[in-house]
């Protein structure tokens, strides 16, 4: 079974949000930290494009 990067990763952020989750007591705390992985997670997605469509040339030319 091949797994993509980009599900590896997600998978990844989901198992660090769980881990989180069970193990931070304090509410703030892990709002903040679920929050960070979140934005983790989203940028990876949003970013997944860049990735698969990358074609070795400079997009600044």
């Amino acid at each position: 079974m091949k797994l993509s990067r980009l599900t590896g990763a997600l998978i990844a952020y989901l198992a660090l949000g769980v881990l989180a989750f069970t193990t931070l007591s304090d509410q703030r705390i892990r709002a903040v930290t679920l929050l960070i992985l979140g934005l983790f997670a989203f940028k990876t997605w949003v970013r997944r494009k860049d990735v698969l469509h990358s074609d070795g040339e400079n997009k600044s030319d």
